[in-house]
């Protein structure tokens, strides 16, 4: 290893997304061994010192800081990786590229778009290397689906449709805010469900089957009240429990999405269907190894719905892997961002998503939040580029 490139990670946030992108960089050298640049665990970063200190024992950093600042004034960081609530990320991304250092920043970009576009804007001052963790595009199933549009095998597209179901919060008596309930609380989230899942299903949309133009939605917040955690105070609910939109495409094609946390017995259902002229495909995060495509050149005898198993070599990504057959997961989706971010510094393409493509997705997602708050058709102002 001793003649690789090293770029040292410091990372803040020491949670659920902290422990998966630390999993990829370390994966990184196992499985993708050739590539010019290694990643070096440097430094990790929280607020709580007992929290960042066993994250950084367990994980392999080499130091720990308790404020993001001094870490990205550091001189020993390269890049820093923000897995933060997203009522820090345009604060710290700034910094960091104005300190000069790359960014890998967890999605949504920002809360909202006026936020994000401040972030895009230091990008462009700095020129400095970032992406952002939409990670659903590296399961190789979905690289698959998206290969099969572009091969222009589906014809011309007539629907998109995605929905991500979870049911964690439909009891009143949970709180808002705090630990680990950040996600409940419109200062530190922007929005529920639009920023936290829809935004995933909107960035695989988009990357998929081209720019959104405008939308028509409805949202709901099924709870009124919740005590805040920290406070101790009953407060106001402003965050979206459920929201279902419909869409135009640039290419002309109708989009539907519906996302809540209210759906009994869904904990993480994202699936998507594309329906073409041709042919159609489908995939299920329950099943993600797999997806399904149906072909009407098919003889009538035999035609119908047909299932991929994605695992063979010539697959995406499934060649850095196992023998066929055998199954992959959740966390290879950040493994191959990483190798993906990693591959980026020696041919000097960007990594998709960048923050400007993140910031495309914010517009549809802020688009969406003031269609149902006005109950009409609204633009998104998309201009939509990423191949």
């Amino acid at each position: 290893m001793s003649d690789k490139k090293e770029i040292r990670i410091g990372l803040i946030g020491c949670g659920l997304m902290g422990r998966t992108h630390t999993n990829g960089y370390k994966r990184l050298g196992d499985f993708f061994s050739e590539y010019e640049y290694r990643p070096v665990l440097q430094a990790a970063c929280s607020r709580s010192e007992d929290k960042v200190k066993a994250f950084a024992e367990q994980w392999g950093y080499a130091s720990y800081e308790t404020d993001w600042r001094a870490l990205v004034a550091r001189d020993d960081i390269d890049a820093i990786d923000i897995c933060t609530p997203n009522d820090t990320h345009a604060e710290i991304a700034i910094a960091a590229a104005e300190a000069g250092k790359m960014i890998l920043c967890e999605k949504p970009l920002a809360r909202t778009l006026a936020e994000a576009q401040t972030m895009v804007d230091a990008i462009e001052r700095t020129g400095v290397k970032n992406t952002v963790w939409y990670n659903y595009r590296r399961v190789p199933a979905v690289t698959l689906a998206k290969q099969i549009v572009d091969s222009g095998k589906l014809g011309k597209i007539f629907h998109y449709r995605a929905n991500f179901l979870q049911d964690w919060t439909i009891s009143p008596d949970l709180p808002q805010g705090g630990t680990a309930l950040w996600r409940l609380d419109s200062d530190a989230a922007g929005s529920g469900v639009t920023g936290d899942l829809l935004a995933h299903c909107i960035d695989t949309a988009m990357w998929i089957n081209g720019g959104i133009t405008d939308v028509s939605a409805v949202t709901e917040t099924f709870i009124k009240e919740r005590v805040h955690q920290e406070s101790g105070k009953v407060q106001k609910v402003g965050i979206d429990d459920a929201c279902i939109f419909h869409c135009h495409f640039d290419n002309g094609s109708l989009g539907l999405f519906e996302s809540t946390r209210y759906a009994r017995g869904h904990k993480a259902l994202y699936t998507f269907e594309i329906n073409g002229e041709h042919a159609s495909i489908r995939w299920d995060l329950h099943d993600m190894n797999r997806l399904e495509y149906f072909d009407h050149d098919d003889d009538g005898i035999v035609r119908g719905w047909r299932s991929i198993l994605v695992t063979d070599s010539d697959q995406p990504y499934m060649g850095r892997w196992w023998i066929p057959g055998t199954s992959i997961g959740y966390e290879h989706s950040f493994v191959h961002q990483v190798a993906d971010f990693f591959k980026s510094l020696e041919t000097g393409e960007p990594c998709h998503p960048t923050f400007q493509d993140a910031l495309e997705t914010q517009k549809v997602c802020e688009a969406v939040l003031n269609s149902a708050a006005e109950k009409s058709w609204k633009d998104t102002g998309v201009a939509w580029t990423e191949k």
